[in-house]
């Protein structure tokens, strides 16, 4: 019992992900809720924070710590097992967190700064941030927390990890809806996958066409039908039991994709009715993976 109430006393949290995903605010944001920040600390470093543990530890003045790590560390595999051996062979409660974006926004976030992306130095940067996102996707399924940036304004991405990682808070968890267009992928991360591809496609409507889920006259249509009533009943039902489950057992996150075609109409407008079903009773984001995808449902 003493091992546990220690191991709750001082968080380390190691901040990884994408470029271009928002890093610094989040860092920024840390650093405001009095986390000792690092940034950019090189591979063969981080180890010695296992020899210098009992230090920061026992530091009265601190109670919090952060590391940030990006994909010009390329040593991943041995950082996890040191990150490992962080959570097996200190008091800390260590943990992960990574930020992500999709690859079309951190294009035009690339674009707008006009910097360089740090992978991209011999070629595109879609093609840098492919390779990254294939380096750190190892990373990505280790982490403890995932949160995507597409859609989230800094001030939105602050508030989230002020939420997250408020020093004294180690009870958060998250339940993250997902949209997207099965013909664009099947999403690897979501613990639950809904396909309402079955409901009348509003992509055949002319006038609903050039609209998304987001849209009311969208939302409307889709909601209406007795199909989506039911479905949407029996998803609720369905939720409202397994949700806390994963809580109980310790996850800090649950991850609820909903599919159609295309990813534009259905998915969206019932992935936001789930998400404002139950972000009174969660914590909850929302994620329209292909909505700029424009091709049709």
């Amino acid at each position: 019992m003493k091992g546990d109430m220690m191991k709750n006393t001082k968080r380390f949290l190691i901040l990884t992900g994408m470029s271009g995903a928002g890093k610094s605010v989040a860092l920024n944001s840390l650093e405001d809720m009095g986390y000792f920040c690092i940034d950019n600390m090189p591979p063969n470093l981080f180890r010695q924070i296992l020899v210098l543990s009992d230090y920061f530890f026992n530091n009265e003045d601190l109670n919090s710590y952060a590391i940030v790590m990006d994909s010009r560390a390329n040593d991943f595999e041995g950082i996890l097992g040191a990150i490992e051996e962080l959570k097996q062979k200190t008091p800390f409660d260590v943990k992960t967190l990574f930020l992500e974006a999709s690859t079309e926004v951190l294009t035009k976030r690339f674009n707008e700064t006009r910097r360089i992306h740090p992978l991209s130095k011999k070629g595109t940067t879609i093609e840098g941030i492919e390779a990254e996102r294939t380096l750190l996707e190892e990373v990505k399924q280790y982490s403890d927390y995932i949160i995507d940036t597409s859609y989230m304004k800094a001030n939105e991405l602050k508030k989230e990890v002020i939420k997250c990682f408020q020093p004294g808070n180690h009870d958060y968890f998250r339940v993250n809806f997902m949209s997207f267009g099965f013909k664009h992928g099947t999403p690897s991360d979501c613990d639950y996958i809904f396909d309402v591809r079955f409901i009348k496609n509003p992509f055949y409507i002319d006038e609903l066409r050039p609209l998304t889920g987001l849209d009311t006259e969208v939302s409307e249509y889709v909601l209406q039908k007795q199909e989506a009533k039911t479905y949407i009943e029996k998803t609720v039902d369905l939720l409202q039991f397994a949700i806390p489950q994963y809580k109980n057992i310790g996850k800090s996150q649950v991850v609820i994709g909903i599919g159609c075609s295309g990813g534009q109409h259905r998915s969206v407008a019932i992935s936001q009715y789930l998400y404002n079903y139950f972000k009174d009773t969660f914590s909850t984001n929302i994620f329209h993976r292909d909505l700029e995808k424009r091709k049709g449902n």
